[in-house]
């Protein structure tokens, strides 16, 4: 009986491995042989604006930015039209391996630390593998260390912490045209009244127009769904053109 299977294993194999070498010379004959074409350049940087991109440094490759937000434009000369109120924050972005990115940064807001990873699940792509969206997640754990000012809490750690998940969902249509989707939800450990939410969920979109072989318009929107906290911040709009 072994012998008898022995012998039914092995004409499989053999008709396998026939067939595979017949599939390979009609690959070679025809010139059908697929090979995986990856999307690149969906967006040119780390960031689309303000938001992340599905972009990645490369392994063992880092990032440092500075990233300089203006104040508002309606106030006017006095205040330069909002160059005088900008928002600073350093970060360093490193490519541990071509899908996991690690990065810490420092803001001026709140005297706010931030650490973080995102991590490519997928990559668009066409041919022998056919993927339509490129994904990445993204989590950051954010530490505010601004001088406490509540007599009614205690100033502890915990208390200082805010927590972000995002889910990057972006789309190469076209040599010109890119377009990003970005769900967001947002956990503070300490609000400032009862109504206010701990958590909070937002959803930003973002995208890129090449207009020339050297320039592009980039821009994003988020939108924070309704709630108390929605009425007490401004929904962010964000453009700018890169070389």
């Amino acid at each position: 009986m072994k012998i008898f299977r022995l012998i039914i294993l092995f004409f499989f194999a053999a008709t396998i491995s026939q067939a595979q070498s017949l599939e390979d010379m009609l690959d070679e004959e025809m010139g059908e042989e697929e090979t995986v074409n990856y999307a690149t350049s969906t967006f040119k940087t780390i960031r689309v604006v303000n938001a992340q991109s599905v972009k990645s440094p490369a392994k063992n490759n880092l990032f440092f930015l500075i990233s300089h937000r203006f104040g508002k434009l309606n106030q006017g000369p006095v205040d330069f039209f909002g160059i005088d109120n900008a928002q600073i924050r350093l970060g360093f972005e490193y490519g541990v391996t071509d899908r996991l990115t690690a990065g810490i940064g420092r803001s001026v807001y709140n005297k706010n630390f931030d650490l973080y990873a995102r991590y490519k699940i997928l990559r668009q792509s066409t041919g022998k593998k056919n993927m339509p969206i490129s994904l990445s997640v993204m989590g950051s754990s954010n530490y505010a260390a601004y001088k406490w000012g509540y007599d009614d809490r205690k100033d502890e750690f915990a208390n200082r912490m805010a927590y972000v998940s995002q889910i990057l969902i972006a789309r190469k249509f076209s040599s010109s045209v890119s377009m990003q989707l970005m769900p967001t939800y947002i956990h503070r450990n300490m609000v400032v009244t009862k109504e206010d939410q701990n958590d909070v969920f937002a959803v930003g979109a973002g995208g890129r127009v090449k207009l020339t072989k050297r320039f592009a318009i980039t821009g994003e929107f988020h939108y924070v769904l309704p709630g108390k906290t929605a009425d007490d911040f401004i929904n962010s709009l964000s453009a700018g053109g890169r070389y």
